[in-house]
């Protein structure tokens, strides 16, 4: 929703010639809405992206404010690293019940559900889903939860064995650990506005998680010491679940169901989720993704202090980058899964390969801009109080190396969208990723004693990089059969460009001392060099625009559209993004 109306409202519906009779209760305005056809427009898709920019970039700076205060107060030492390895467990929980596994098993889930809601007279499809999943999601993660809070001491012996202050570590983890309750909620929440076309309560989640950090941190930190952090992950967590369950309340009561049912609607489809094998796939795609994490903060543990904390420090600034580009990856991910659910897997190639350079484009331009001036960025950002210059030093460097991984990182968000879209997972992405975590672990064991954080993240970029490749490489063989070799040398060329822009922005900060002025320029030089090179190249990579507006189409071709749809669409088959306005 957005001031008050529909999102989507740019996707237009397309009306069947003949609305089947669906007696008293489906006749007139409901009738029509249950028997419409709807598709997204580029409007649609174009707000929903801008929404959730917008929000992203919010969230995105409170996570700076978030790491700034964290600096300022405790540091780059023993307590900000034993709040860090507490920490694994949000971040874990996270990718796990919020950007991976959720969203990759609920959003084609929900969409299925509403594809079938669009042919059935009695009971909701997307109830019953609900009325079968949030409940023992709800059992289980509260399990977890409790299991964690309990396990704690062993739980921190095992992820950092060599940091000093154990117990204080345990301590932050026994708070952190109630967050897997709260963002498994959230991530459901998430899942389901999603695929119902809403972008603006989803988008505002992190927003609310770093204002509860912010907040607690500020007011319990004199008699909390770094345990305030901790308990502001718990509190910023339950405001994840408040921004948005109103919403999905509301979208779950706009059908009106009949009070007599004939028949029971039919659930078989949507049970087969609670079956072990059709969601192990991606649940042990999300925890093979994040353990990247753990083996990071094993290998560092034995370092100096301050270790795990530049390396953090470094890994959330240069993630930005990504972050904006597989933006328009979570807009769109409803629109393919939704394609694939009514049979178009050519449109959904299309969106998969649209999205694919676009967000090349993005995250290799942040990431040019990272690498050029990575020292201005960290001294602007995190330099006062207790984070002196060598913590600043230490820090840009490793962002640096951590920034030669970040197309991958992009790439294997992006890709596994098209493997996870379908009905029934694959087991590649699995496969695929345990290679590179395999890589990262054995490069990262013998980087570690050479160059300490540095070679961890160097290790780090080594192993999703090849995850990227062989997701790519695998991309024709599963359900949205996109052209790797032709994305292979798009992404090729981007990559060659990212790299003379990145040495035309380094050179640019050698010849300017304030750090403002020198960053300014900086990303001036990188993206004018970037778009100079990619259209001045041989076989410059296509990058189609986002498609236009159903509006903007004159009467004669909407009314050729609209037979044409009514004609190849079956019951049951795609519905609308957003909810609309029936005619």
């Amino acid at each position: 929703m957005l001031g008050g109306r529909p999102l989507g409202q740019g996707a237009r519906p397309v009306e069947p010639p003949a609305p089947p009779p669906y007696g008293p209760r489906g006749s007139g305005r409901h009738a029509r809405r249950r028997g419409s056809k709807w598709s997204p427009s580029g409007r649609f898709l174009l707000r929903a992206a801008a929404v959730t920019a917008a929000l992203t970039a919010v969230g995105a700076v409170l996570g700076l404010v978030r790491d700034q205060i964290l600096a300022g107060h405790f540091g780059a030492g023993a307590e900000t690293d034993a709040f860090l390895v507490a920490w694994t467990v949000p971040e874990f929980a996270s990718t796990l019940l919020i950007e991976d596994a959720m969203a990759l098993i609920l959003v084609p889930a929900f969409s299925r559900a509403l594809a079938r809601r669009a042919g059935t007279l009695f009971g909701d499809p997307v109830r019953s889903l609900v009325k079968a999943t949030l409940p023992r999601l709800i059992l289980t993660v509260a399990a977890v939860a409790a299991l964690l809070v309990a396990c704690a001491p062993w739980l921190v012996a095992a992820l950092a064995p060599g940091l000093p202050d154990p117990q204080l570590a345990v301590d932050c983890t026994r708070l952190t650990a109630t967050c897997v309750l709260s963002f498994a909620l959230a991530g459901y929440c998430s899942a389901a506005l999603r695929a119902h076309g809403s972008f603006l309560p989803p988008a505002a989640i992190y927003v609310a998680y770093n204002v509860g950090i912010i907040g607690t941190t500020l007011v319990l930190r004199e008699p909390l010491g770094v345990r305030s952090a901790a308990a502001g992950v718990a509190v910023g967590g339950v405001l994840m679940v408040l921004v948005q369950a109103p919403a999905l309340l509301r979208e779950l009561r706009t059908r009106p169901v009949p009070k007599e049912q004939p028949a029971p609607v039919p659930q078989g489809g949507d049970n087969r989720l609670l079956v072990l094998g059709m969601i192990a796939p991606v649940v042990v795609f999300a925890l093979t993704r994040q353990s990247q994490i753990l083996i990071e903060r094993f290998l560092a543990s034995p370092l100096p202090a301050g270790a795990i904390s530049h390396l953090n420090y470094a890994q959330k600034v240069a993630q930005m980058p990504m972050i904006l580009s597989l933006m328009l990856c979570t807009v769109s991910f409803p629109v393919v899964a939704r394609a694939l659910a009514s049979g178009d897997a050519e449109a959904a190639r299309r969106r998969v390969e649209r999205d694919l350079l676009l967000a090349a484009v993005v995250v290799l331009i942040g990431a040019s801009t990272v690498v050029a001036a990575a020292p201005q960025i960290v001294s602007l950002l995190f330099e006062r109080g207790a984070f002196d210059a060598g913590d600043t030093a230490a820090t840009s460097a490793v962002m640096r190396v951590y920034a030669l991984g970040l197309l991958g990182q992009t790439m294997v968000g992006a890709l596994v969208r098209c493997y996870f879209s379908a009905a029934r997972p694959l087991w590649y992405p699995a496969a695929a990723m345990a290679a590179g975590l395999a890589a990262t672990a054995a490069t990262g064991a013998l980087a570690a004693p050479l160059w300490g954080a540095t070679g961890i993240a160097g290790a780090n970029a080594l192993g999703i990089t090849l995850t990227a490749v062989m997701l790519l490489s695998g991309a024709h063989r599963q359900s949205v059969p996109v052209d790797a070799r032709r994305l292979g040398e798009g992404l090729l060329r981007l990559a060659t460009a990212g790299a003379w822009a990145t040495g035309a922005g380094w050179l640019a900060t050698t010849l300017i001392d304030s750090p403002v002025l020198a960053l300014v320029t900086a990303a001036l030089v990188v993206v004018a060099v970037f778009l100079l090179f990619v259209a001045c190249a041989a076989k410059v990579p296509e990058i189609p625009p986002l498609p236009r507006s159903p509006r903007r189409r004159n009467p004669d071709a909407r009314r050729r559209a609209a037979s044409s749809a009514a004609e190849a669409t079956p019951v049951g088959g795609d519905v609308p993004l957003d909810r609309g306005r029936p005619r």
